[in-house]
Order: C-alpha cells, then sequence, then structure tokens
C-alpha cells in the first residue's frame, strides 16, 4: 500500500475501533446509570435497545446516503455525531435524555459500516489485506474499549468518563480531514463514461469520487437493488445473515458459559470470595476477552486469504470449521487444555469470516451501489443476526449448552453452503 492508502486504512480503523468502543462502553455503564437514575433493568433495557435497533436498522439508509455523498463525509459524521452523543450522555439529567443520547449514538453509528467498508472496497489495491488492518481496529475496539472504561470508571465519575470518551472520536475526524478519499486503487479511478456523463449532469454539480451519484431517489434505489439482486447478491446476503446468526449467538452469553465450563475445570480464588470485588474477578470474562482479542489474528488471517483467493471459497473452508468447532465445544470441556484451546480458535475463526465477506459483499456488488450493497448487507449481520441473541436464549433456557453448540454448528454449516452458491449462481461484478 502507499502513503494514501495507509492513511485510508489507518483513518477507518481508529473508527471501526471507536464504534465498538461505545458499542460495547454501554453494557458497562449500565451497572451505574440503574442507581444513577433510580430506574430498573426492565427501563434501562428499552434504552439500550433503542440504541442498538437504531445501530441496526440505520445500516441501510446509511448505504443510500453514501452513494449519494460518498464515504468520508459521512465517517466524518459519524464521529462526530457519536462524540456529540456520549457528551449529551455526559450531562443527561434524567432518563429520557440519556434514552435520546443513546438513540442518536444508535442512528449516527449505524451510518458506519456501509461508509468504511465502501471506502476501502473502492480505494485500495489489496482490498483483503487493508480489510483484516480494519476488522483489527474493530477488535481492539471490542476487546479493549470496555476494558478501559471499566478501569475509568474505578478512578473517575462516570460523567467525566463518557465525556472523556468522546474526545478520541474528535481526535480521529481531525485527522479523517486530511485523508484523501479516492486512494489509488483502479476502482477508485475506473468510472465509466456512462457515470462521468451522469455526475457531470448531476443538478448538485458533484461529481463524488469513487463512483457516487449526483442523486438518490427511490427509483435509482429500486434500479440498484434490482441490478443487485439480478446478479445473485440474495446468494450473498444470506451468506452474511447466516454470519450475523452465528456471531451473536454464539457471543451473547459466551461470558457465562465460559464462566460456568471453567468453574468445574479449574479453582482460581484470586481475591478473597466475601470481598466487594470479587464478581469482577470472574475468570470466564478473561477468557471471554481472550477469545475477542485472538480475533485478530482471525482477522488478518482472513484479510491475507481474500488477497490471494477468491474470498467466498475461503468462507466455504471457515465456516466448516466454525461448524466442526461448535461441535468440540462440550468435549473440550473436560480438560483445560483442550477447552482453551477450542475456545481460542473459535475466536481466530469467528473473526477470520469478518473479511472474507466483506470482500465477498465488494466482489458480487457494482462500484456506484456499494453503500447500499453494505447497507443491505449489515441489516442482516446486525438487523436479523441480532435474532441470535434470542435463539441463545431460547436454547439455554428450554435445553441447555450442548444444545446451543449444535445448532451453532448448523448455522455455520447453512452458512458454508451459502457461500457455496455463491461460487455457484452469483455473477462478479469486480
Amino acid at each position: 500500500m502507499d502513503a494514501a492508502e495507509r492513511r485510508i486504512v489507518e483513518f477507518t480503523a481508529g473508527s471501526h475501533g471507536l464504534v465498538h468502543t461505545y458499542e460495547l462502553s454501554i453494557p458497562i455503564l449500565l451497572t451505574v446509570w440503574i442507581g444513577e437514575f433510580s430506574t430498573t433493568a426492565a427501563a434501562l433495557g428499552v434504552v439500550v435497545t433503542l440504541g442498538y435497533g437504531l445501530f441496526g436498522v440505520g445500516a441501510l439508509p446509511g448505504g443510500i446516503l453514501v452513494d449519494r455523498f460518498g464515504s468520508k463525509p459521512l465517517i466524518l459524521a459519524c464521529l462526530t455525531g457519536m462524540a456529540g452523543s456520549f457528551l449529551l450522555v455526559s450531562v443527561a439529567p434524567t432518563l429520557p435524555v440519556l434514552a435520546v443520547a443513546v438513540a442518536c449514538w444508535g442512528l449516527t453509528a449505524s451510518v458506519y459500516h456501509p461508509a468504511g467498508l465502501s471506502l476501502i472496497s473502492k480505494s485500495i489495491d489489496r482490498r483483503g489485506t487493508a480489510l483484516g488492518y480494519h476488522g483489527i481496529g474493530g477488535n481492539l475496539g471490542i476487546a479493549l474499549g470496555p476494558l478501559a472504561t471499566a478501569l475509568l470508571l474505578l478512578a473517575f465519575d462516570w460523567r467525566l468518563v463518557t465525556a472523556a470518551l468522546a474526545l478520541p472520536a474528535v481526535v480521529v475526524a481531525a485527522y479523517g480531514v486530511t485523508v484523501d478519499e479516492t486512494g489509488s486503487s483502479a476502482e477508485a479511478g475506473n468510472v465509466t463514461d456512462a457515470e462521468n456523463s451522469a455526475e457531470a449532469g448531476s443538478s448538485d454539480g458533484g461529481a463524488s469520487s469513487g463512483g457516487t451519484k449526483g442523486e438518490v431517489s427511490l427509483s435509482s434505489i429500486a434500479t440498484d437493488t434490482r441490478a443487485l439482486l439480478a446478479g445473485g447478491f440474495l446468494i450473498v446476503f444470506a451468506f452474511v445473515t447466516f454470519s450475523g446468526l452465528y456471531y451473536r449467538t454464539f457471543l451473547t452469553f459466551l461470558p457465562d458459559l465460559l464462566g460456568d465450563a471453567l468453574g468445574g475445570l479449574v479453582d482460581l480464588r484470586l481475591v478473597d470470595p466475601d470481598s466487594p470485588y470479587a464478581d469482577q474477578f470472574d475468570v470466564g470474562r478473561y477468557l471471554y476477552v481472550a477469545v475477542l482479542s485472538v480475533g485478530v489474528f482471525g482477522q488478518y488471517l482472513g484479510g491475507r486469504i481474500a488477497d490471494r483467493a477468491a474470498p467466498e471459497r475461503g468462507l466455504i473452508a471457515v465456516m466448516a470449521a466454525l461448524s466442526l468447532l461448535a461441535l468440540l465445544f462440550i468435549p473440550a470441556t473436560d480438560a483445560v487444555a483442550t477447552f482453551v484451546a477450542v475456545s481460542l480458535a473459535l475466536g481466530v475463526a469467528l473473526f477470520t469470516v469478518q473479511p472474507l465477506s466483506q470482500a465477498t459483499v465488494a466482489a458480487y456488488s457494482p462500484s456506484e451501489a456499494r453503500g447500499l450493497s453494505f447497507g443491505y448487507t449489515y441489516v442482516g449481520i446486525f438487523g436479523i443476526g441480532a435474532l441470535g441473541s434470542t435463539l441463545a436464549g431460547t436454547v439455554l433456557t428450554r435445553a441447555g449448552p450442548r444444545e446451543l453448540f449444535v445448532v451453532l454448528a448448523g448455522i455455520a454449516a447453512l452458512g458454508s453452503l451459502s457461500a457455496t452458491a455463491v461460487t455457484r449462481f452469483a455473477t462478479r461484478r469486480d
């Protein structure tokens, strides 16, 4: 990658990490808010559902806006919006104001994935490697963001902590202003004559780089959607939905599952059981952080594979591996070594999927509808995929962990089959 491409990767990886830092700092803050606002877990659950719901469903309109205005303006709007939302959180006097602030975070954060992934896919030649680094940024935010929030809360008031969390977004946004959105990829510079003509004649005169449009309307969205479907994008959408279901089903109750399994294997007493801090030293939580952290290696591996082979073929193998690992999880709990090994292998494989999946979406969507394609993608991953939490809770309530991992194996197998269908029936666009 050249200097311009590296700046794009740094900008998007940093932004990606912050999106997930804010996303996962909210559950940490819930423990403080329930007392601060003299409310119930149910009421706070509604507040969080509002924010997370907008984070998921907002991806589609976010993708449409990316195709209209370009990626960089939307990422900058996302960063400033998230910073403003957390500043509002820091001064929220009542629960309704807090709900508005969390909703504003979800709405502004929702545009990031279609914007960031569209920018990378259209501006960088070594797309897979760039997506891998982008994923590493996200994983660092997932693993380290909540940890940093928890540690800050030990020393400072929650209002000061949430105000301080707004600062990194301002810094990354300031850096983003200096980034050249076009990069140097062939795709970024390969705008067809028809696109040039359309852009030259647009009413606002703003022919954005990278295949953005001068005007986006309901008819153009419908036209782009039909074009995506004609190329077999519905099969790609089926795959990303299965991957989102696996992701959310696996991770939602994983800390408890890891803690229960380790509790039967080892007895680590890091602090006095009667200490008020005893609950903070659940060894299962730290294995959970380790599972998320090793995902960094998965992101890098997935990116490298995507640059060396057809990403959809890589997905067939990785989803098959996830199915096998799910079946091995319960038998592995018989010994500490095998349990930790399978848990960490699941973390690597789970996050190997992401850059491969993103590269597949890019390969099977036209440049001018790239934002829309990633909008649909993240509705599938974060929207429909959110049902994985309900699925996991239902299976654990009615059956148990063994049955849950059998269900996970089935979801991964369906994902592998849908990736196979992509190679056979969908049409590559790049």
